[in-house]
C-alpha cells in the first residue's frame, strides 16, 4: 500500500503539485475585483462558488443560540477542557516591554503591542474545524487583540456549521462571517463597506484561499502559506505496528495530498506497518483519500540506524514528526527541524490536533527549518525605544558620525555634529 523508498527520494514524495497558471490568474482577478467593486463582488463570489445568494453576511446571535442547541453535551465538554489546555498553554508565551536604563542617562527598550484587528480564515464545506478555531483564536485573545473577525464558507442553505459557531463564541471570536476562499481573504485584506480591512489573515484553507493570502502578504500580514498535513514517524522494533499504522492513517485520511511517512531501522516493523495499513485503512469512513494519500505522497524508508533516521528527519523538517523508540527522551536533542515533536507510543499526533495544548497550526512542506508553530508572539508587534542624554551623544556622536560618512550619509552625520558644536559652544 505504501511504497517503500530511498533515503534520497523522500523529498521529491513531499512535493505537492504547484499552483497552475490559470489558478493564479483567477485569484489575482478576484483580489482585483474585490478592491473595485467590494460588496457586489463579494455577493457575486459568493453566489458563484458557494451557491448561495446572500445579502447580509454576518452570522446572527440567533444563528449562535441555535448552533449551541444543536451541539451535544459531551461537545460542549470536550470543547471546553481543549479551549482551557489551549489557553494555559499560550498564556505562558507572553512577552512584556522592556526597558535598559544606563547610568548616563541613555534609556534602550522594547515595546510590545497587540495587533488591533485579526481576521480568522476557517474551512468549511465538506468538514468543520472547531479545532482551528480555538487554535487561531485563543493565541490572539492571550496576546491582547482588540477585534477577531472570522470568516467562514457558507452552506448552499446560508448556514455555518454549528460546531464551528460554538467554537467561535468559547475562543471569543468578535464577529463571524459567512464568506469564504479567495474572496473572503481580499475582503478582509482591503476591506469593503461591510468587511473591516485587518491587520493580518491567519487559518489554513484550500489552494485558492492559500494563493489570495500570498498576494495580499504586504497589505496584511499573513501567518503563513500551509500545505497539506504531514507526518513522519521514526520507530524502532520496539514500536507495535498497530499504533505506528494508525497515526500515519490519522494524517492520510486528511487529503490526498498528505504525506505519512515512516523512518525505520527494522525490516521486520515495516512488514508488520504495511501488513496494518492495509487493515485499518479499510476500516475508515475516509478510506478512499487516505488510500490514495499513501499511494502518493506516502513513504516508508528502511535505514540502517536512528542516526540516519533523525538525519533524514532534520532535512525533512515535517510538521508532526513521532518518535515512537524505545527511549524517545533520549533522542529530543537530535531533532533539529519539527513543528510539533510527539514523544513515545501514549502520545499520538491527534491529541496534538485537539488537546494537548500546543498549537497544532504548524509550519509544513519543509518550512519548519525556518518557521515556528502559531502563537501568541504572532500576534504581537514590537517598537523600539531610544532615549540618548547629553552626555551619551558627546559621548558616541563621533562614532555615528564615522559610520554615516563611511557610507557616504553626511546629513546624517551633519544631525549629529550640529548638537555635538552646539555642546562645545555652550560649554
Amino acid at each position: 500500500m505504501m511504497p517503500v523508498v530511498k533515503p534520497d527520494e523522500l523529498q521529491t514524495r513531499r512535493l505537492g503539485e504547484e499552483a497552475t497558471v490559470e489558478q493564479k490568474r483567477i485569484v489575482r482577478d478576484i483580489l482585483d475585483t474585490l478592491r473595485v467593486e467590494g460588496d457586489t463582488a463579494l455577493r457575486r463570489y459568493t453566489a458563484q462558488f458557494d451557491g448561495v445568494e446572500l445579502q447580509d453576511f454576518n452570522v446572527t446571535e440567533e444563528e449562535i443560540q441555535q448552533a449551541y442547541a444543536a451541539v451535544s453535551d459531551p461537545f460542549l465538554k470536550a470543547l471546553g477542557e481543549a479551549a482551557e489546555r489551549i489557553r494555559r498553554f499560550h498564556q505562558k508565551q507572553r512577552r512584556h516591554s522592556w526597558m535598559d536604563m544606563e547610568e548616563d542617562g541613555t534609556v534602550v527598550g522594547q515595546l510590545l503591542r497587540p495587533l488591533e484587528r485579526v481576521g480568522v480564515y476557517v474551512p468549511g464545506g465538506r468538514a468543520a474545524y472547531p479545532s482551528s478555531v480555538l487554535m487561531n483564536v485563543i493565541p490572539a485573545k492571550e496576546a491582547g487583540v482588540t477585534e477577531i473577525i472570522m470568516v467562514t464558507p457558507p452552506g448552499k442553505d446560508g448556514t455555518i456549521d454549528a460546531s464551528t459557531l460554538v467554537a467561535a463564541r468559547e475562543a471569543g471570536v468578535n464577529r463571524i462571517l459567512k464568506l469564504g476562499g479567495a474572496q473572503a481573504v481580499g475582503a478582509l485584506a482591503y476591506g469593503t463597506e461591510s468587511v473591516p480591512s485587518v491587520d493580518k489573515i491567519v487559518g489554513p484553507g484550500n489552494r485558492y484561499v492559500a494563493l489570495a493570502k500570498g498576494l495580499v502578504y504586504g497589505q496584511v500580514d499573513i501567518d503563513m502559506i500551509a500545505g497539506p498535513s504531514e507526518i513522519v514517524i521514526v520507530a524502532d522494533e520496539t514500536a507495535k505496528p498497530e499504533y505506528v499504522a494508525a497515526d500515519l492513517l490519522s494524517q492520510a485520511e486528511h487529503d490526498p495530498m498528505a504525506s505519512a511517512v515512516l523512518v525505520t531501522p527494522s525490516e521486520v516493523l515495516a512488514k508488520a506497518v504495511q501488513q496494518q495499513l492495509t487493515v485499518q485503512c479499510d476500516r475508515l469512513e475516509r478510506r478512499h483519500i487516505a488510500h490514495q494519500s499513501l499511494q502518493d505522497y506516502g513513504a516508508l524508508c528502511v535505514v540502517q540506524d536512528l542516526e540516519e533516521a533523525l538525519d533524514i528527519v532534520n532535512r525533512l523538517a515535517p510538521e508532526h514528526l513521532e518518535l515512537m523508540v524505545e527511549n524517545p527522551w533520549g533522542w529530543i536533542g537530535k531533532v533539529k527541524n519539527a513543528g510539533a515533536v510527539f514523544l513515545g507510543p501514549y502520545s499520538p499526533e491527534p491529541v496534538g490536533d485537539y488537546l494537548a495544548g500546543p498549537n497544532h497550526i504548524l509550519p509544513t512542506n519543509g518550512t519548519a527549518r525556518f518557521f515556528s508553530p502559531l502563537g501568541v508572539d504572532d500576534f504581537m508587534k514590537k517598537t523600539s525605544l531610544i532615549s540618548y542624554s547629553k552626555q551619551a551623544l558627546f559621548r558616541d556622536g563621533v562614532h555615528v558620525m564615522t559610520l554615516a560618512e563611511a557610507e557616504g550619509l553626511t546629513g546624517h552625520a551633519a544631525s549629529v555634529r550640529l548638537r555635538l558644536e552646539e555642546g562645545e559652544q555652550d560649554e
